[in-house]
């Protein structure tokens, strides 16, 4: 339909044009819809301020604008078009100065953008700027791959939903300032749960997807009970309290079927209790596993059902559901260690019945699952040390690679919570480099080491990607420590990045606000400020790098205090931290 000023395809593609045409043309798939033919028709239709209606069944239309345009040396003409892109944006009417109107519409969309990037700041060596420019960045790739409430990871290769990227997805826009957009994904999902408490692993044009894979009911739960503690939004926590509890009682079911006499013998004991094999982590397409993936967002699931139990005040549903959180734990690391002497191995596998290596598989299980302190130390360590040593020989060619996926970003949040912070920094710097294009601070799903091999990169950028990032990038300078809920502050930065300006936040988001710190050099010492508007249950904690001496002397606000090792716990409601 042209109406005389806006082009309108189906009612939802709009283009205004900011200067009247001299001809409008419309044209079927049947009548010739190729530009050629859209031109020579043109010729014959030369009245654009009337209004014209074409249609064809086979959704194949074809429309023009066209401009009679004759320029002097020297002379310029200035033509415009507007189309939204989303939501009910107006028709815009031709106008005398179009460049002065292009550059109204350009400031406008400019400052919806930043309303959207600057919810939050950071404050860092002026070296270190990049890792803010690229966090929002991330944070635009995940709202522009967005339709409307449905989250998804990409627009070409990924353009449906899934509740594995999604749920992390809504993590790192809960921490930049975007808990609502969490609360529409949640709403838009929780009906498309089977009656049966399945939940489906994605969902498209053509619903959900029936694929049995066995993580999606933690993420389902897990983005439930985040989505509640950024928003404090009870009544949408109530409205999909039922999807939540069919989510938990199909895992129980699926529980049930390893928690078996045949799962008692030699060649399966360490099999027990787990949840049973699916695809959902990538590398297990060829064959279902025993994902410890799986497992790992199982267990948090459960752990989420109890908390927004509590909520609710359903105390039968809170016993019930941490009953089975208890015993699905002792499985799964009664698992882990068996796993590791059925195939002779140091570390952590990424399937009990596989016996490999996946690492960056297994960094859930420290976040978001919060089980860093509850895994098999020994094997905890070997796995980071395995991976570290895998990278490094990669990283200073001493082996030969190809690729990798860039959600190996986790690693450097894990890096961070294991205490390994210049490890962590050295392993984004390597990442850094990959950024391509460059100036759109992304990454495709895989970086080739041949830029120009021609290979299957996936979307790019990649919004869970984008998410991996944002989380990791900012356990650097806070995130949460699952034991007591303490924020840990500057985890990830070296003592050096603290002159001049020092480091810190403002208003990235916790499950109890908005943020506000700066840690700085001063003088023979360090200063911490605090906003005092954000009071975790386990205050604050400062844990000084490895291998350097923490000051001295600390007084909280003005109070003596004391180091333990390495760590210095700040109570909640504190303004002032001098280190000397």
């Amino acid at each position: 339909d042209w109406n005389g000023a806006t082009l309108v395809l189906n009612d939802a593609i709009r283009i205004s044009s900011l200067a009247v045409p001299d001809a409008v043309s419309m044209g079927s798939f049947a009548s010739g819809a190729d530009p050629r033919s859209v031109l020579a028709d043109a010729g014959r239709r030369r009245d654009p301020a009337g209004q014209s209606v074409a249609s064809d069944r086979t959704t194949l239309m074809s429309g023009a604008l066209l401009y009679d345009v004759t320029l002097q040396p020297g002379e310029a003409r200035t033509f415009g078009l507007v189309t939204r892109l989303a939501g009910p944006t107006p028709d815009l009417a031709p106008v005398a100065d179009v460049a002065a109107a292009l550059n109204a519409a350009r400031t406008r969309v400019a400052a919806s953008w930043r309303e959207k990037l600057d919810r939050f700041d950071l404050t860092l060596p002026a070296g270190q700027q990049r890792i803010e420019d690229v966090m929002k960045s991330s944070l635009a790739h995940m709202l522009m791959s967005r339709q409307g409430p449905i989250l998804q990871p990409g627009t070409r290769s990924y353009n449906r939903s899934w509740i594995r990227d999604g749920a992390m997805m809504a993590e790192g826009l809960n921490r930049l300032g975007h808990a609502d957009l969490s609360a529409d994904y949640l709403r838009w999902y929780a009906p498309h749960v089977f009656d049966n408490g399945k939940v489906p692993c994605c969902v498209d044009s053509r619903g959900a997807d029936p694929v049995p894979e066995n993580d999606s009911h933690g993420e389902f739960v897990f983005l439930a009970a985040e989505t509640y503690r950024y928003t404090g939004d009870a009544t949408l926590l109530r409205e999909v309290w039922p999807q939540v509890q069919a989510a938990i009682r199909y895992m129980d079911g699926l529980r049930a079927s390893t928690r078996t006499a045949a799962f008692q013998a030699a060649d399966k004991r360490h099999l027990f209790g787990l949840l049973p094999p699916s695809i959902s982590h990538e590398g297990y397409s060829d064959r279902p596993a025993y994902s410890y993936w799986d497992d790992f967002w199982g267990l948090l699931g459960y752990r989420d059902a109890a908390f927004i139990a509590d909520t609710l005040g359903d105390e039968a549903a809170a016993e019930r559901i941490r009953s089975s959180e208890t015993e699905f734990k002792a499985d799964i690391m009664a698992s882990i260690a068996a796993t590791a002497r059925v195939h002779g191995i140091d570390w952590i596998a990424g399937a009990a019945d596989r016996g490999d290596f996946d690492a960056t598989s297994t960094t859930i299980a420290l976040s978001p699952a919060g089980l860093m302190e509850d895994l098999p130390q020994a094997l905890l360590q070997g796995t980071f040390d395995k991976w570290w040593a895998n990278f490094t020989a990669r990283q200073e060619n001493r082996q030969p690679w190809k690729d990798y996926t860039p959600y190996e970003l986790r690693n450097v949040g894990a890096l961070v919570r294991l205490g390994r912070r210049d490890d962590a920094l050295r392993a984004l710097d390597f990442y850094f480099a990959d950024l391509r294009p460059r100036a759109w601070n992304g990454w495709a799903e895989v970086v080739g080491r041949d830029l120009r091999e021609t290979r299957f990169i996936g979307d790019m950028p990649h919004a869970w990607i984008s998410s991996d990032y944002i989380r990791s990038a900012l356990d650097l300078l806070v995130h949460e420590r699952d034991r007591d809920h303490a924020l840990v502050l500057a985890a990830g930065v070296p003592t050096a990045w603290l002159a001049d300006d020092g480091v810190g936040v403002t208003g990235v988001r916790t499950a109890w606000g908005p943020l506000t710190y700066r840690l700085r050099q001063d003088g023979g010492g360090f200063v911490l400020m605090l906003d005092g508007q954000v009071t975790p249950p386990g205050g604050f904690v400062i844990q000084w790098p490895a291998g350097e001496t923490p000051p001295a002397q600390v007084r909280i606000d003005g109070r003596a205090a004391n180091w333990s090792g390495s760590e210095l716990a700040i109570p909640a409601g504190t303004r002032t931290v001098e280190m000397r």
